[in-house]
């Protein structure tokens, strides 16, 4: 029985792999490190099927390491403490210290990714983790701060096209039938920009054909793959679609729709600490300051669903989610965030004023730092009109107040 297409296709070096141009083009930084014979331990972050394994492979393959792959789901701290032991045995005269992958190293737990720290930190291994969630969450500080972390993005179209064209022309048991791509538009959608699904939905549709020549059209991508449009597949497209609904929903606050999208991420068994941190991002960027309560609630369900855990945290959440669906609206410090990060952008680093600068020294001082400041505690009120902004920006507006009873308040104030 041969191996999956997703297998047989997957790239054995750096220069097979499609996509990632950031990190392993010509100027990309993995492909410098690899040239360079100097690798060290760093975490690769995104999207299912965007190649993390298969980069970890690739440069193992590369700078001719030893490679032991740990799966954060099977594996325990004992299972670490043995991997190291044997990474211990192999290191003799100038070899290069061996490469663990962990796959999913977000479901590591503190005690397993304890384990590594020393090992690391001492060089016995050069770590590389996989995951699809924010390291910064899900990593402890410790072994963060000794990996680099590189984000993976998802598969462009242009990435897939050619995909689909190399198990084609390429693979060794597709590229002697007779199959003619008349249509892609389905098989793209249903990948989500994961190879390997996409990978895995093209042997289905050919699999379903038993004629020859075999004509792909949409139609028959839906035919052959009938009712999966309708699962929930943590991994997959329809992961980023549920979510999406979700948070829309709140956004629109819709409290009935809110809870019928929380209900079916829950049902297929998604991650509470994902879906609390969603929540934590919508009541900022949703609510803000209408509302700034919203990001309290947000952050004690955040807290609060870790300590519980299921099934009892959907009571949490779904009190967390109406709560949010109710609340007024604004997107206020969202956009002033962003319409400022665009000013500097084009404006570099403009010199802060000189009322405004520190003057610890004598010298700076006589310079003209902090002349002319004035302490607003010193006024009426706290408050004292003065320039606060770069000269070149100093009349830019960045806060544009939104329209609800909280922030005419503080407007007014």
């Amino acid at each position: 029985m041969s191996a999956p297409l997703a297998e047989r296709l997957r790239p054995k070096n750096i220069d097979q792999i499609i996509g990632q141009k950031h990190l392993v083009g010509e100027e990309g930084v993995i492909r410098k490190m690899i040239e360079n014979n100097a690798v060290s331990s760093f975490i690769l972050w995104g999207p299912p099927g965007t190649g993390k394994t298969t980069l970890a492979k690739a440069v193992a393959k590369a700078t001719k390491r030893d490679f032991f792959i740990l799966s954060a789901v099977s594996s325990g701290v004992k299972d670490v403490r043995e991997v190291i032991e044997k990474s211990k045995k192999l290191q003799f005269f100038d070899k290069p210290n061996p490469i663990v992958f962990i796959d999913e190293i977000h479901r590591f737990n503190k005690s397993q990714q304890d384990a590594l720290l020393g090992a690391v930190e001492d060089g016995t291994i050069t770590l590389i983790g996989a995951t699809t969630e924010n390291p910064s969450f899900e990593v402890i500080s410790a072994l963060l701060s000794r990996c680099h972390v590189y984000i993976l993005e998802s598969l462009t179209k242009e990435d897939l096209e050619q995909i689909i064209d190399k198990a084609l022309t390429e693979d060794e048991e597709l590229k002697n039938k007779k199959i003619k791509l008349v249509e892609n538009d389905a098989i793209l959608f249903y990948s989500g920009g994961d190879a390997r699904k996409l990978l895995n939905v093209l042997e289905t549709v050919i699999s379903t054909q038993s004629a020859e020549p075999i004509i792909i059209t949409n139609d028959l991508v839906k035919f052959a793959l009938q009712n999966k449009q309708l699962s929930y597949d943590k991994q997959g497209e329809w992961h980023y679609d549920v979510i999406s609904a979700f948070i829309k929903s709140i956004r629109g606050s819709d409290p009935n729709a809110s809870v019928y999208w929380l209900a079916r991420m829950l049902t297929a068994g998604e991650d509470v600490k994902f879906i609390a941190r969603r929540l934590i991002i919508l009541a900022a960027e949703d609510i803000g300051l209408a509302n700034p309560n919203a990001l309290l609630i947000a952050n004690n369900c955040f807290s609060a669903v870790n300590v519980v855990g299921m099934p009892e945290a959907r009571i949490i959440l779904s009190e967390a989610t109406i709560y949010l669906a109710l609340s007024p609206k604004s997107n206020s410090a969202y956009m002033a965030i962003n319409k400022a990060m665009e000013t500097i952008q084009k404006t570099g680093n403009l010199n802060v004023p000189l009322h405004l600068r520190n003057a610890p020294t004598k010298f700076m001082k006589d310079l003209g730092y902090g002349k002319d400041y004035k302490y607003p505690h010193s006024f009426a009120g706290n408050y004292t009109e003065q320039q606060y902004l770069p000269d070149e920006i100093k009349d830019l507006k960045l806060y544009e107040k939104g329209e609800n009873a909280q922030e005419n308040k503080l407007n007014n104030r």
